[in-house]
């Protein structure tokens, strides 16, 4: 059977420049029936037909003189997400398959305070996640973690040598085998919550780099529910979807 390059497929079947299509790939938001292609240069059947999901924007919570608070969508990096508020400037990150609080400054002023409180723990972060496994009583993972960068990708792990990290969890739903829990930080890590989650048993489904695929989802399973930081309180709804796995 002849077989072509994921990403120039794409781009004949979509009318896409072969640049254009392999972004999309590298995204995460091209299938094949419920399979993600996860590799833009490897081969499949030149009759492979494509389906790409549509990119949402980010929905602005808040804003004022000093802040923009926005809950960010899946597969939207968090560059991508203020891309449209000029002078804007990110105090946090999200990975791209994680939604919710996404906070910005408006100002050098705040942007300073707002650095300075989280470099002091003093920012409250909630995040809601699903896992594989049976989460049935809260425990803390209290272990540093190193980053180093692959391929131009992060890439974080376990190691004594690494920053220090602490991650509080406790049990919100069990369906199955499978758990949704709370989860807390109080540091802010690259990957910290996938990481300490996948230590500790209890991969995010979803999570193709540490955690666990899955054909019921088409995201990793993580959304950054609420942030409190100088006064403010921010919180993001669970987007459309996200409960998906409570059924069975």
């Amino acid at each position: 059977m002849e077989k072509e390059k994921a990403y120039k497929l794409l781009a004949a079947q979509m009318g896409l420049s072969n640049a254009k299509a392999k972004a999309l790939i590298d995204r995460g938001v091209v299938y094949v029936g419920n399979r993600k292609v996860a590799i833009a240069r490897g081969e499949l059947p030149i009759d492979t037909k494509f389906r790409v999901l549509n990119l949402q924007r980010a929905e602005v919570i808040f804003e004022n003189e000093e802040v923009i608070a926005l809950n960010k969508p899946a597969f939207l990096t968090s560059d991508e997400a203020i891309r449209d508020f000029e002078g804007a400037r990110l105090l946090h990150r999200l990975d791209r398959e994680t939604s919710g609080v996404l906070l910005s400054a408006k100002t050098k002023k705040f942007e300073k305070r707002a650095l300075e409180a989280f470099k002091a723990r003093a920012v409250y972060k909630v995040y809601t996640c699903w896992v594989e496994g049976i989460v049935s009583e809260p425990f803390t993972v209290d272990k540093p973690i190193l980053t180093v960068k692959r391929g131009g990708r992060a890439y974080s792990k376990i190691d004594r040598k690494g920053k220090p990290a602490v991650t509080h969890v406790e049990p919100l739903l069990i369906s199955g085998k499978r758990s949704k829990v709370r989860v807390v930080i109080e540091t802010g890590r690259t990957h910290q919550i996938r990481v300490h989650l996948r230590n500790a048993g209890f991969p995010i489904i979803g999570d193709a780099q540490y955690g666990v695929p899955s054909n019921q989802t088409n995201r990793m399973l993580l959304h950054a529910l609420q942030v409190r930081l100088l006064g403010y309180d921010f919180k993001a709804p669970e987007p459309k979807g996200f409960d998906v796995l409570a059924g069975g």
